[in-house]
């Protein structure tokens, strides 16, 4: 029996879980990977799958914090005596719903560097201040800058309800982010996360060298758990556990690689070894809801739905396709694809047993306001299900 550990429950930065006895996934051999063969990338991954962990790890790497990883993968065939400086951009904890929501959060991070690394501020508008930062810290530290941004898409995904807002977010980020581009050479390497990924030409026309991996499958296991996971760190946890119904319940996301399971959902049902909508309760999708109630959507067809991959890539402020908002937000996952005239299709499913019965509990709940009615309709879809499955 292997030894028991702490669960690593919201805990988002790599020193914290390695120095504490806490539960470890080793993905360094997938960031080493991407280091060496690349330089800026994006990945796309619905809410609590542990992309800020993995930004972390990125940035505990570059800045040569050796300790940290003693004993993991990219140890050993890392060059410890290179640092380089690292600006890492969160927007994972603000709220952007007003005007100036978004220029204030810059203004304030881009500060916070500038005092960090003494650099005196040279310009006013963010973009200028930001280009500055990645030219001076080269020169400062003879090395060039790692970039990462966290949530890159929130300011936007925050403000949908408010569409100018959210318009105005995007442009103002459009131009921002262009700066990776045009001071790539200053730049080792960059990455940016978020749920969503909207349309080059909307918000990425100025940095069209990103490198997209949501869907290589040599990175589909990049965040999240898989089944050898469960198997052999968490073999502790799993004592008197039923190991099908696990998978049934929160196993089954797919980027065209190896399944994987939800690690805020692992987590949660380890600690209180009772099945639940764990990674759902953390924050009802009310805009989601409210989209697929005025579509009219049935929510049976979701469990089969047929989709372009050019749709799923599809995704703006003022074209959010169905198929793209549910795949993109984690509703939804891959299930199969196959060519057909020279293009990709995607099958897509409910990924597991939580977030079809959520979703669908959402649903008849906008729908239906007593809850006896609820009840009964909840019983009735699910043997509706249970009927077209067989």
């Amino acid at each position: 029996m292997t030894e028991r550990k702490s669960l690593p429950i919201g805990i988002q930065t790599l020193s914290k879980i390695r120095q504490g006895n806490h539960y470890y996934i080793d993905k360094t051999e997938l960031a080493l990977s991407l280091i060496e063969n690349g330089t800026h990338y994006f990945l796309s991954r619905p809410r609590r799958f542990g992309k800020s962990l993995f930004l972390d790890t990125l940035k505990e790497l570059f800045e040569g914090n050796q300790t940290l990883f003693q004993d993991l993968a990219i140890h050993p065939k890392w060059d410890w005596s290179v640092e380089y400086p690292v600006l890492r951009i969160s927007f994972g904890s603000e709220d952007f719903l007003s005007a100036d929501g978004l220029s204030n959060i810059i203004d304030t991070q881009l500060s916070h560097f500038e005092q960090r690394f003494e650099v005196t501020r040279q310009f006013d508008h963010a973009t200028g201040r930001f280009a500055d930062l990645i030219v001076q810290l080269h020169k400062k530290f003879q090395q060039p800058v790692v970039v990462l941004i966290d949530e890159y898409d929130k300011p936007i995904l925050d403000a949908l309800q408010t569409p100018e807002i959210a318009k105005a977010n995007r442009d103002f980020l459009r131009g921002f982010y262009g700066t990776i581009k045009d001071y790539d050479a200053h730049i080792k390497f960059s990455f940016l996360t978020g749920v969503s990924k909207f349309s080059k030409v909307s918000l990425f026309s100025g940095l069209n060298n990103l490198e997209d991996i949501t869907l290589v499958p040599e990175f589909s296991t990049l965040c999240g758990y898989t089944d050898h996971d469960i198997d052999s760190i968490f073999a502790a946890e799993l004592d008197g556990l039923d190991r099908d119904e696990i998978r049934r319940w929160y196993n089954g996301y797919n980027w065209l690689g190896e399944g994987v399971y939800n690690p805020f959902d692992i987590l949660q049902f380890f600690k209180h070894r009772t099945f639940k909508n764990y990674w759902f309760e953390t924050g009802t999708p009310t805009f989601l809801i409210n989209t697929l109630f005025k579509r009219q959507i049935p929510s049976l067809t979701l469990d089969n739905l047929l989709s372009s991959a050019a749709m799923l890539s599809s995704f703006d402020v003022d074209q959010m396709d169905t198929e793209a908002l549910l795949f993109q937000t984690g509703y939804l996952t891959i299930k199969s694809s196959q060519r057909v005239g020279g293009q990709t299709y995607y099958t897509l499913g409910y990924p597991n047993q939580e977030v079809f019965q959520s979703l669908n509990e959402s649903l008849l709940s906008a729908m239906v306001k007593d809850k006896g009615s609820q009840s009964h309709n909840s019983v009735a879809l699910y043997q509706l299900r249970a009927m077209v499955k067989s």
